[in-house]
């Protein structure tokens, strides 16, 4: 399993022979500018909720590689009139097998609107079961006891999960995220890009190694396999 950040919440995730881009927000984003999405790969774009900052990208990346695009049915209605027909409309609660495996859909507590204003639904999280591993991507949201059903629905080897503050879960609510799902190596996301959202590393390491878990910042355009 190989992942590649490209700022923000936006990864690419290749598992079992496909790739997966997550919150497609790359060429807005000032830290990521010496990244060109024209050299970004997607089998599959997973967009969590309508926010700029999340489906900026997701058009364009879509339009030139072909890629399916999961996400609600509201966010894929509307890139439907963007021009993009290749998607799978999703919802909180169900889940589909695809060809590199499960994805089902997890609930986020957050708002969603689209650039233009429009309703983006509701925002929501994955859970992919793989061969390759089992991979919980939160999207942006706040602590929430639901985080547990995951944990007990099942294990969780890897998860991406937003520390920022301000717009969603900070440090803190992070580590109890992370226990509530039972999960021991997380991945951070939502942090560093907004005046709003600056982090201190040292002290999220430093607050995830207290609770026996281990925290991955990864810089922008490189990779990592797990």
């Amino acid at each position: 399993m190989k992942i590649t950040y490209f700022g923000h919440s936006c990864f690419t995730l290749e598992v079992n022979g496909k790739v997966l881009l997550f919150d497609p927000f790359i060429s807005p984003n000032e830290q990521a500018k010496h990244i060109d999405i024209n050299t970004i790969h997607a089998d599959f774009i997973l967009i969590s909720h309508g926010h700029m900052d999340h489906i900026a990208d997701a058009v364009s990346i879509a339009t030139r590689t072909g890629a399916t695009v999961i996400s609600n049915w509201e966010i894929i209605q509307w890139l439907n009139n963007q021009g993009v027909t290749n998607a799978h409309p999703m919802n909180i609660g169900g889940h589909w097998f695809f060809d590199f495996g499960k994805v089902k859909c997890v609930n986020a507590v957050h708002s969603s609107s689209l650039p233009d204003g429009s309703y983006g639904g509701n925002p929501m999280g994955f859970l992919l079961e793989t061969e390759e591993g089992n991979v919980y991507y939160a999207g942006d949201t706040a602590l929430t006891m639901d985080m547990k059903l995951i944990g007990d629905y099942k294990k969780i080897d890897l998860a991406f999960l937003p520390i920022g503050n301000n717009f969603t879960m900070g440090i803190d609510n992070a580590v109890i995220a992370s226990d509530f799902i039972r999960c021991e190596k997380i991945i951070g996301m939502h942090f560093d890009t907004f005046g709003y959202i600056k982090i201190d590393h040292d002290e999220a390491y430093g607050k995830f190694a207290a609770a026996g878990k281990e925290l991955i910042l990864m810089n922008i355009g490189k990779s990592t396999t797990f």
